[in-house]
């Protein structure tokens, strides 16, 4: 990544899609306009702004992730279809130009540094220990194997983006708000409360169906 502080980006704005750094996003490519916009960043450094757009009132935010191209097929008929992996995230400074697809000057977004190492990592524990159990719980009312992988990120900063990328698809607007966030303990903690809700539903219904299913062992 570049090391300037503000630079040119072509901008891919998408419905209700937020893209967080370290995340891989599968894209197709089919407007004449972004494919052009695919030629010209593939000629450059491969970089382009993923940028939300809200469906309510089609604005588009002010905060979005890069995205760098990591693999590109194109077919005979001139789509193509593309891998990207989210780097830094930026913000908007000015619209530069409209056709034949958007540009923007951009500012990298960093999080602050961090003044408690300590409480960031004990809330990260506590947080990978709020998701494990989300994901335990959720296993077993579907009756099917459901797992965390393997390389789930240890550094707090990187599990807050990771949990943030896989937040339920319907949960843009939410996810934009925690991308927005520079306070890795503010987007943890965020993200904790959340699961801890959904722990809580989750066990609750847990308990309901072991009932359901074991009607002999209600009035014990």
């Amino acid at each position: 990544m570049s090391d300037f502080s503000v630079r040119e980006l072509p901008l891919f704005p998408l419905p209700d899609v937020v893209l967080f750094p370290q995340q891989l996003l599968p894209l197709h490519i089919f407007e004449s306009r972004y494919r052009m916009m695919l030629q010209s960043v593939l000629e450059s450094d491969k970089r382009f702004g993923i940028v939300r757009i809200d469906p309510s009132n089609r604005e588009m935010a002010e905060i979005g992730c890069c995205a760098e191209v990591l693999q590109h097929q194109t077919t005979d008929d001139g789509r193509s279809y593309i891998v990207t992996l989210g780097q830094q995230r930026f913000r908007v400074l000015n619209i530069t130009r409209e056709t034949p697809f958007r540009s923007a000057m951009v500012s990298w977004v960093e999080d602050d540094d961090v003044e408690n190492p300590d409480g960031l990592n004990d809330l990260s524990t506590t947080v990978r220990d709020a998701l494990h159990d989300v994901v335990n719980l959720t296993a077993k009312l579907q009756g099917r194997d459901v797992t965390l992988p393997e390389d789930l990120p240890d550094l707090p900063r990187e599990l807050s983006f990771w949990i943030g990328a896989h937040l339920d698809n319907r949960a843009a607007g939410e996810q934009q708000g925690l991308l927005e966030l520079t306070d890795t303990h503010e987007r943890l903690q965020r993200q904790f409360d959340m699961l801890d809700n959904t722990r809580r539903q989750l066990a609750a219904r847990t308990v309901l169906k072991d009932t359901l299913s074991n009607p002999d062992n209600s009035d014990a």
